[in-house]
């Protein structure tokens, strides 16, 4: 709390003086939790566009400038020199490991990437055809049942071991909701294969064949998973945050954070490109989707382009940009059709004066999405590992909330505009 206040005069003449609270890095924030208590009336903020929900040391956001960081350390940097389980670690400890400390937390990892028998069952009670997030979002809530034996929220060694499960059982639990949707047996998990390729590998690999795990198709996935392991307090950390103020296990915490995150509105960002560009179909046709793009009277909408948060570029789509193009080299995919319409598709955003003048660039989902697409990952499994990727994240986020002295259970107010006090009248006077 620093000397600053924020003087406010009410309607009748009265001073109200409100704290501001300062920052490490970045805008200070108003103070307004004693607001109704001196006033008598509450902030109006609709989805919280202009307020600070919580204190927190992990994930910093400049959308103005295009900044990301995770700890104080640059997305850029992370993402050329770490790996997703070392930012895993950073993310959880507040620290970059040592080499003996991320030697152990790679193996505690790799140790717990097994499911209980008993949840390889729970699939069979599932419909074949069921959307992978749906079995996802029922599997990870269901882990409690399975591990109640370290579910202690005040306990911090449960914690820890409740963060190991999820890190490391994730890819195995979205990779059987794939396999169930195929109809294909199970893979598991292969301890000689570092986090990405064990994805992989659990992905495709089946009994009559071998499969080997192209190095440029896990690297480019590991920078997916390192891209998306936070940002900070959006929808679904939100969810996170807010369900775990009750005091609720954390698997069912990161479920609810799985189950904001499934709307199309904020996971299912990378899947629209795909639609997008399956509608748009050839290169040929780009021209006229972009005329329609640039019309107010069209209800057509480029997907990937421009960021919510991000008003200059999104640092991420820097990065995942050159992993793209370098996967879509290795896989022969630029001579695809859709791939030949994105590619074009990039070119017009990133030289066209209606979308430079907008900064209306590529984004991470743009990028995430082809990479995805050209690694045969199916479209309904997007989302699904984004939600994987982000597990880290929730997890940390969960873990401060907990740790924070001034953490309550979440309990946001309302302007309420309904029917004022009355009368009930009996049924035959109405």
């Amino acid at each position: 709390m620093g000397d600053k206040k924020i003087l406010l005069k009410g309607e009748h003449g009265e001073e109200i003086i409100l704290p501001v609270v300062e920052g490490s890095y970045g805008p200070s924030a108003i103070d307004v939790q004693q607001l109704y208590q001196a006033s008598g009336m509450f902030t109006f903020d609709p989805g919280y566009l202009s307020t600070a929900s919580c204190q927190s040391q992990i994930t910093y956001i400049d959308g103005d400038q295009g900044e990301l960081y995770y700890r104080g350390y640059a997305i850029e940097e992370l993402a050329e020199k770490s790996s997703y389980l070392e930012c895993c670690y950073l993310l959880l400890h507040g620290e970059l490991p040592q080499v003996d400390e991320l030697t152990e937390f790679e193996t505690i990892i790799k140790e717990h990437t097994m499911v209980n028998e008993a949840i390889r069952r729970f699939y069979e009670g599932m419909r074949y055809d069921a959307h992978p997030m749906a079995i996802t979002l029922g599997v990870v809530g269901a882990l409690s049942a399975f591990y109640h034996d370290s579910i202690d929220v005040r306990n911090p060694l449960h914690r820890t071991i409740s963060a190991h499960r999820l890190i490391a059982k994730m890819p195995t639990i979205a990779a059987y909701s794939y396999k169930y949707s195929m109809g294909q047996p199970f893979v598991y998990p292969k301890n000689s294969l570092n986090y990405a390729e064990n994805f992989l590998h659990m992905m495709f690999a089946c009994p009559a064949e071998d499969y080997e795990v192209d190095p440029i198709a896990a690297k480019a996935l590991d920078l997916i998973f390192i891209l998306h392991a936070d940002h900070e307090q959006n929808a679904s950390t939100s969810t996170v945050r807010l369900a775990g103020s009750s005091g609720t296990n954390p698997f069912a915490s990161i479920a609810a954070g799985i189950a904001s995150l499934w709307g199309p509105a904020h996971g299912g960002a990378n899947e629209a490109v795909i639609r997008m560009l399956e509608e748009i179909g050839t290169k040929d046709s780009i021209a006229h989707f972009v005329e329609r793009a640039k019309s107010k009277e069209d209800p057509f909408r480029l997907m990937g382009f421009g960021h919510r948060i991000y008003k200059n570029y999104d640092p991420r789509a820097r990065l995942i940009r050159k992993a793209c193009h370098e996967l879509l080299d290795s896989l022969g995919e630029k001579g695809g059709p859709l791939f030949e319409a994105a590619l074009e598709l990039e070119r017009i955003a990133l030289e066209d004066s209606y979308f430079v003048e907008r900064q209306l660039y590529p984004n991470v989902d743009f990028y995430s999405g082809l990479i995805l697409k050209a690694l045969g990952i199916p479209l309904n499994m997007f989302t699904v590992i984004f939600a994987m990727a982000r597990t880290a994240g929730w997890i940390a986020q969960w873990n401060e909330m907990l740790d924070d002295p001034a953490q309550r259970i979440g309990r946001p107010r309302q302007l309420y505009t309904g029917a004022k006090p009355r009368p009930y009248l009996d049924l035959e006077q109405r």
